[in-house]
């Protein structure tokens, strides 16, 4: 016999404006509390020392969080030059350090090298799996960390106004795996000085920005009146771009019992990887099409 799950089943979407000194995975358990549901994930962690759009999938929309992950992201951050740390941020040990600060022409220089798809190492101290183990775990016990270097894209690169050459503020749109903490040494080293982060903002992610996120504080004062409706987005709206079929009540049941449907029992099929089965505009299930047949995918209990 399972065990029931505890809370309510609560489905949807908030977009958190993470504070800064705040984990990603303490913020999702907060999150979850507030609204009392049963299962809460999300979607692009964010650096503990990192701020901005968090955005937390609750219930079945954390089905959907891999089309959050894919998506684009924006950030602004700041880049201290002169100085390395083991972190790649402010919160590590100073490694070395420079008297050489490039100024804006310098920089300016190096930042048409990083558009495009490039090749990064990521930093020690990330949460990627080395042999079974997170890489920092393996850089506080002070353990050699060698990390392979990652294919990652960079939409765009900006230097921003006004200029300080100490700490010059930058604005990056990236594609997923991207690490800025890297990317900020990269471009120190590039422009031939060194650097680490010291402030890290996300503007954007996916569809998600900072105009529709939501201060920790706001959704705390919310937590007694239950009143959601502004906050919690439907789950389908991550999966805007994803074409619709529409569907009975029968095929419904059919694709959540994880029957396959003849395609030609449709007059339209969407030609698409991947589409959402509609009954009556809402979700029920995220489905494909092969060898003729309509496959669920995903089943979406709402």
């Amino acid at each position: 016999m399972s065990r029931k799950r505890r809370g309510e089943p609560i489905n949807g979407w908030v977009i958190l404006d993470k504070p800064a000194g705040l984990g990603s995975t303490t913020a999702v358990s907060i999150v979850r509390r507030l609204f009392n549901a049963q299962k809460a994930g999300h979607a692009g962690t964010l650096d503990p020392t990192a701020s901005g759009v968090l955005p937390i999938a609750l219930g079945e929309a954390t089905k959907t969080i891999p089309y959050v992950m894919d998506g684009e992201k924006t950030y602004a951050f700041t880049v201290r030059f002169g100085q390395a740390t083991d972190t790649d941020d402010a919160e590590g040990a100073i490694l070395a350090e420079t008297d050489v600060l490039p100024d804006k022409e310098a920089i300016l220089k190096t930042l048409p090298s990083f558009i495009g798809e490039i090749d990064q190492v990521p930093p020690k101290y990330s949460a990627i799996h080395i042999n079974g183990q997170r890489a920092y775990d393996l850089a506080r016990r002070q353990q050699e960390v060698e990390l392979k270097t990652r294919r990652i894209r960079i939409e765009d690169l900006r230097l921003k106004e006004p200029f300080d050459p100490l700490n010059a503020a930058f604005e990056v749109k990236c594609g997923k795996g991207t690490y800025v903490r890297s990317l900020a040494r990269d471009i120190a080293e590039k422009a031939g000085s060194l650097g680490h982060v010291t402030s890290l903002r996300r503007l954007k992610c996916a569809k998600f920005s900072t105009e529709n996120a939501f201060s920790l504080e706001y959704l705390e004062a919310l937590e007694h009146s239950s009143n959601w409706t502004d906050v919690l987005l439907p789950v389908e709206t991550v999966l805007d771009d994803i074409p619709a079929l529409a569907v009975t009540q029968a095929q419904a049941s059919k694709l959540s019992n994880g029957n396959f449907l003849p395609a030609t029992d449709f007059r339209v099929v969407p030609t698409a990887d991947v589409f959402q089965a509609q009954l009556g505009g809402r979700l029920v299930a995220l489905v494909r099409v092969q060898d003729g047949m309509v496959r669920p995918v995903r089943l979406i209990v709402q």
